[in-house]
């Protein structure tokens, strides 16, 4: 039977140590509260974990990751951690964060079977459907994987826009805006692809809902 867990758990001795160290009331300070500024919907990708790739320390993002950082309307889990960020946590952003060479969309490029996985890269697969088009004259398989990845981001973007409780937090105000982004991993670096909602107004009509005032 393999020891390798142990690992994680002496690592987590030495970080504890090694935090108090420099700064010794960390953990009293961090026990006490949350007030994030950032909600991230990112990859489950082992790869890409939000905090180390922005230089940030526990308590500055919430985060919620799933296969292709996808944001899917039936997705209760999701839509609660969404949900608690804006109405409980007051967030200002939400990133959703993709990265080039993503398994869930690669895998969703293609006409491959992957079982029971096939019920989740539906949804991504709808991301090429909307941009087919443009896809499909990309002759260079990676080049196309690469544009799929930023397609589906901002795709993600404009479906958390679309939900009801962020619209009625954007009648009160500009937060939460929202962004996409894209990890590269390659070089470690985060493109911010330009594209952010912060209204109701830059979604087609039938996506937005009438005012609670």
């Amino acid at each position: 039977m393999s020891d390798s867990h142990k690992l994680l758990l002496e690592g987590n001795m030495k970080w504890v140590e090694n935090t108090k160290k420099f700064n010794p009331d960390f953990f009293t300070k961090l026990s006490k509260s949350q007030k994030p500024e950032f909600l991230w919907i990112g990859c489950s990708d082992s790869r890409v974990p939000a905090t180390e790739i922005t230089n940030t320390l526990p308590g500055s993002i919430f985060v919620q990751r799933n296969i292709a950082n996808m944001v899917v309307h039936t997705d209760s889990n999701l839509l609660s951690v969404v949900n608690y960020a804006v109405k409980v946590l007051k967030v200002k952003h939400i990133i959703v964060c993709g990265h080039y060479g993503c398994g869930g969309v690669l895998a969703a490029m293609s006409n491959q079977n992957f079982g029971f996985l096939d019920n989740w890269l539906l949804h991504i697969k709808d991301s090429y459907r909307y941009h087919q088009e443009e896809l499909d004259a990309i002759k260079n398989e990676e080049e196309r994987g690469e544009r799929y990845v930023e397609l589906n981001i901002l795709e993600q973007v404009r479906n958390l826009a679309k939900v009801s409780f962020i619209q009625e937090e954007w009648e009160n105000g500009d937060f939460p805006i929202i962004h996409g982004w894209v990890y590269s991993l390659k070089d470690g670096l985060i493109k911010d692809l330009g594209y952010t909602l912060n209204s109701a107004d830059q979604l087609d009509s039938v996506y937005q809902y009438a005012s609670n005032k």
